[in-house]
């Protein structure tokens, strides 16, 4: 709530550096301190007004950010006549711990992905892709939906909803100054009256005057880089709420389904597949992985899949079958996982008997028994 709250500060700090900008742009010959003691000014006269654009602005994306979402990335409602397997195990997953079941959506794409969205009980919906469905195993697919549901229950989806307006807000009035300064060379000669490099080149200008100028200078220095700073403040804030997530999802999955090895396998699989085409940056942060790495791992917004691995080999118990290999790999000749690194078949069945993957099983063979008999889980053979 504390990082939430800062990012609200950001948008005043925004408010500010625009005030100090358009202070000097009205008239370049004052001194440093009558800038900024305006532009605070000006932030105080405007605090309703800004406030009211911001408010604004979490309004629509209150009611309509699951639209913008679903267009960005096609993710259209399926039914459970349309989507049976899927929509079974998200059905058993809420009964058994007595969650509201959320609507269930599906994106047309090979990628491998899955997020959840919605700021109350009528919005909650948990989108997969088909990539997903077709590469993952039941078990596995379960796991997946465990760690959406658990974005769910912990509010994580809120607050990443509420962080990503909040951040799009400074964002986009951070681009608007920029635009602006640099589009239309306000400060550099070309601004209309009282432009400081203007009034500071004149011949007249004795030294005083040549000494606003200068403070003019620094003042448009500060402002834009308040306006960088709230910029990265913004993204970092964004980064520090989506990583912790993504962690907990993880250990919720598992307390959830009671099966670490399936999380695990599930995240090997999804490992540098899941890129979401046409997607932005704010969408790939709700996701299950989001590949986009930025410079140097500062700028991802989701742990590396190597660290979750390991956390949940640490604290749940699970084996690490290591960097999984799908069919549609062109190395999927090879060895999936090392022969000493194989999962035990019986050591962590989970609720459905054997944690392998079916898709695995040569053609033609029947799938390992499980408490509802030959059928592989409990909807039968998909």
């Amino acid at each position: 709530m504390l990082l939430l709250a800062g990012l609200f500060v950001l948008v005043y700090v925004m408010v500010y550096a625009g005030a100090l900008i358009i202070e000097v742009i009205n008239d370049s010959s004052r001194s440093a301190d009558y800038y900024l003691t305006m532009a605070l000014n000006d932030v105080i006269r405007t605090l309703p007004y800004s406030t009211g654009a911001a408010a604004l602005w979490i309004v629509i994306a209150y009611f309509f950010h699951q639209s913008i979402v679903d267009a960005v990335t096609g993710g259209e409602d399926v039914t459970r006549q349309q989507q049976p397997r899927l929509y079974n195990l998200l059905e058993n997953l809420c009964i058994s711990r007595g969650i509201p079941m959320p609507k269930l959506k599906i994106v047309d794409s090979e990628a491998l992905n899955a997020y959840a969205t919605g700021l109350n009980r009528r919005q909650y919906a948990v989108t997969v892709t088909t990539g997903l469905l077709n590469a993952l195993s039941d078990q596995e697919i379960e796991a997946v939906l465990g760690h959406e549901l658990t974005h769910i229950r912990n509010g994580d989806v809120q607050m990443m909803v509420i962080a990503v307006i909040i951040a799009g807000v400074v964002g986009f009035f951070a681009e608007l100054f920029f635009r602006s300064f640099f589009n239309f060379n306000y400060g550099w000669g070309y601004g209309g009256r009282g432009s400081w490099s203007r009034s500071s080149s004149s011949s007249s200008d004795n030294s005083d005057r040549k000494g606003s100028g200068g403070a003019a200078i620094v003042i448009i220095i500060v402002a834009v880089a308040l306006i960088g700073l709230a910029w990265l403040l913004s993204q970092l804030v964004r980064l520090a709420l989506s990583r912790s997530r993504e962690l907990l999802a993880d250990a919720g999955s598992v307390e959830l389904t009671k099966n670490p090895d399936a999380m695990i396998s599930a995240l090997r699989k999804i490992e540098n597949r899941g890129e979401l085409p046409g997607a932005t940056s704010a969408v790939m942060e709700l996701c299950v992985d989001n590949p986009r790495e930025g410079f140097s791992d500062l700028f991802a917004t989701h742990p590396s899949v190597d660290q979750r691995v390991q956390a949940l080999v640490q604290y749940a118990g699970g084996h690490d079958p290591g960097p999984l290999a799908l069919p549609s790999d062109p190395s999927a000749g090879l060895p999936q996982r090392p022969p000493d690194q194989q999962l035990p078949p019986a050591s962590r069945p989970g609720p459905w008997g054997d944690a392998s993957n079916p898709a695995d099983a040569p053609p033609g063979s029947e799938p390992s028994q499980g408490p509802w008999g030959s059928r592989a889980g409990p909807w039968g053979r998909h």
